[in-house]
């Protein structure tokens, strides 16, 4: 081709191509015309509702449900006031807070308050110097401050101006919580938690007077049955900086909410959610605009518990009921009766039925954040609210522990179940201890074989017997049942209690063991100690042909997709987070003749005359066995009683304790009442001998 043409061409592709580029200018001049100038009003307002801020779906948490299907723990919606932060000054930002303080007061709502420092009068509420001295330095706070001079620098610091005290405090409360924790356009704060449907309904018809708010849903922990089972179910409570920093890379945040005490808090792991993640649009001024889920959350798995609800209430009722009336004096002499546990246990798998202890809590207290005077007044010495005294107390038995001597000497070969003992009323060995009819009524049970010993609480024979067997043998067989040592329950801060042994008098006074404590253990006293759980379990052995079993509140986790968690997994799992190491028992053999003389005793106490809880089963529709207790603590005198029934095929035992309850025979009605609730019995058949007898007021 001659070069002209090539030229020519290429001119032409050069024109073409500069033609195209201008084409595509002027289209794109006329495009950001169109946008800009055209359109430009309404794309602005567009991108401005369209800032999008991803936040957490908090998941429900799973449900605690009682044997039967109950719920005793269950979730609700509730609706949680959220701040985000947003492109306004600080006085802006104090008038907002406080009117939205103003809105929720005005429901009944309340808001974090974590501010340490009250006023009329000022003051810290730290209980230390030290606390007091760390607030102050990691505030920047002029070292030394007052509470008031405290006050007057945050004031400052966070621009508040106005002159109202009262409403200083409330703006300069979330001001505090967001300086302690801090906030994002991304990430809120939550103002509030399970706010009213009033608040709702002004937050969202007021929404562009409030910015930065944003209202969000979440399930909120509802403690359905008030305040039942409440040391077993615990309760949930805001998560603090030190459980934070341990649980932050399992995606906990500073809002989230954490088992405290009891179920709630063993089996956090199961029952708390997976987090799912929600889109808010919201205007550049902080004004939300629409939210949608970008990620569904996963509830969590629901735990099943051995507690039957109806006998649980029964339980706690019929406890607090006995209480008052040995207080008032309805029962016999008045005692100054104050605190008690129940325990009700299926004697042939160690399943709880009823675990209660009193006084008891409100958990859904907590959830909100517990008031300084609740707190103050669940924490008094005389109350201990969170104490579960069925699994974290141990007190001497008494007489109860009378049946675990009567097994020890029988099984050691020292006597047989005819013979008999001749109670002299005064014993005439070691430190002559007197058997306890002798001090009362300066007489003696005369000839007692190991059924009349038991009936009639016969102190002198199971001195007899102590004397002849020793402590070692007492030991080896109370140790079979339990005594001394944890059950594994799924609960903290179980006792192991104390079985009274020479090594543990030893250690106590450095001194050798002597015959005279060999008598104190023998009757359940001494170094004896023990938890109502504990004796809940002797009981159930007693009756079981002497099985060991295993007490647990746990019957099933279910998963949210509707399988259960393996037996075997929640054993591990709990004996790992309570520390549990199952303590080796000797292998000891427990002949049925024997129980059955005892179980006998145990039936003539409630059946026959002359028993020392006759007058509280007589003529009761159910065949029971049981027996009765009573111990000095200090100034006190705790009672108890334990039974099981049905006497001839045993389905529970029921174990009951209360401090500075007197007698033994007084607690016994609870034991009675929970028995009927049991078995459906028609109250309306029952009657009651209340007549005073010299053996049926004993109680030892």
């Amino acid at each position: 081709m001659p070069k002209k043409d090539e030229k020519q061409i290429t001119k032409f592709r050069y024109n073409l191509v500069t033609i195209l580029i201008y084409i595509c200018g002027i289209v794109l001049l006329c495009q950001l015309f169109f946008l800009q100038i055209v359109n430009g009003e309404e794309y602005r307002e567009t991108s401005n509702t369209r800032l999008s801020r991803e936040t957490t779906l908090k998941a429900a948490r799973g449900n605690i449900y009682d044997r039967t299907g109950n719920i005793i723990a269950g979730t609700k919606m509730g609706f949680n006031l959220d701040l985000y932060k947003t492109k306004i000054d600080d006085k802006s930002l104090n008038t907002a807070i406080l009117n939205m303080i103003t809105v929720l007061e005005k429901n009944g709502d309340t808001y974090v308050d974590n501010l340490p420092i009250t006023i009329e009068p000022f003051a810290y509420t730290f209980s230390t110097e030290e606390d007091i001295q760390e607030f102050l330095e990691e505030n920047e706070l002029k070292e030394g401050s007052t509470a008031e001079e405290a006050f007057n620098q945050l004031k400052e610091e966070y621009e508040i101006e106005t002159e109202n005290l009262a409403e200083a405090r409330k703006i300069m409360t979330i001001r505090y919580e967001i300086s302690e924790n801090g906030y994002s356009v991304t990430k809120p704060i939550t103002v509030a938690t399970d706010i009213s449907r009033a608040s709702v309904n002004e937050f969202s018809e007021r929404n562009a007077s409030f910015a930065g708010i944003n209202i969000s849903t979440e399930a909120v922990r509802d403690y359905v049955r008030g305040s039942l089972a409440s040391h077993v179910v615990g309760y949930i409570g805001k998560i603090d900086e030190d459980d934070l920093k341990e649980r932050e890379d399992q995606g906990y945040d500073m809002n989230d909410y954490i088992g405290r005490l009891g179920i709630e808090y063993m089996f956090e792991e199961y029952l708390r959610g997976k987090d799912g993640v929600k889109q808010v649009d919201m205007t550049v001024d902080g004004t939300s605009s629409g939210e949608y889920i970008s990620q569904e959350a996963i509830a969590g798995s629901d735990v099943v518990l051995t507690i039957d609800a109806n006998l649980q209430e029964a339980a706690e009722q019929q406890l607090e009921e006995n209480i008052m009336k040995i207080r008032n004096g309805e029962l016999g002499s008045a005692y100054y009766a104050k605190s008690g546990a129940v325990v009700v246990m299926n004697v042939q798998t160690g399943e709880i039925l009823a675990l209660a202890s009193y006084p008891d809590y409100e958990p859904q207290l907590f959830i909100k954040g517990i008031s300084t005077e609740k707190w103050n007044e669940y924490n008094q010495e005389e109350v201990k609210a969170l104490f579960n005294r069925a699994v974290q107390g141990s007190y001497a038995p008494g007489s109860i522990f009378k049946m675990a001597t009567a097994i020890a000497a029988l099984e050691s070969g020292v006597i047989d179940t005819e013979e008999r003992v001749l109670d002299r009323g005064i014993y005439p060995e070691g430190n002559r201890p007197h058997c306890w009819i002798y001090d009362d009524y300066g007489t003696t049970h005369g000839w007692v074989n190991v059924e009349d010993a038991i009936k009639h609480s016969c102190n002198y024979y199971f001195y007899e017997v102590g004397k002849r067997m020793g402590i070692d043998n007492l030991d080896k067989y109370a140790s079979y049942f339990g005594l001394g040592k944890k059950t594994g329950i799924e609960l903290m801060g179980e006792t192991s209690g104390t079985l009274a042994s020479k090594e543990v008098h030893k250690e106590v006074t450095g001194e050798e063991w002597y015959l005279g404590q060999t008598f104190n253990a023998a009757i359940g006293q001494g170094y004896n100690d023990f938890s109502p759980l504990q004796m809940a379990k002797y009981i159930s052995m007693l009756t079981n042909g002497g099985k060991q079993i295993k007490p647990t509140l746990i019957k099933t986790i279910i998963n949210p997709d509707g399988t259960e968690v393996p037996r075997e997994e929640i054993e591990s799992f709990a004996n790992q987070k309570t520390g549990y190491v199952e303590e080796s028992t000797e292998d000891v053999q427990i002949h049925q003749e024997y129980l059955d003389a005892i179980l006998e005793g145990m039936r003539s106490v409630t059946e026959e005359t002359g028993g020392t809880a006759y007058s509280r089963f007589r003529d009761f529709e159910i065949p029971v066995g049981g027996k009765t207790g009573s111990t000095e603590a200090g100034d006190n005198i705790n009672a108890w009683f334990a039974g099981f029934a049905p006497y001839d095929n045993p389905e529970i035992a029921v174990v009951v304790m209360v401090e500075n309850g007197g007698h033994g025979n007084y607690t016994a009605e609870v034991v009675r009442e929970i028995i009927r609730e049991y078995f459906g019995i028609n109250a309306g058949n029952v009657t009651e001998d209340t007549t005073s007898k010299p053996y049926t007021e004993e109680v030892r």
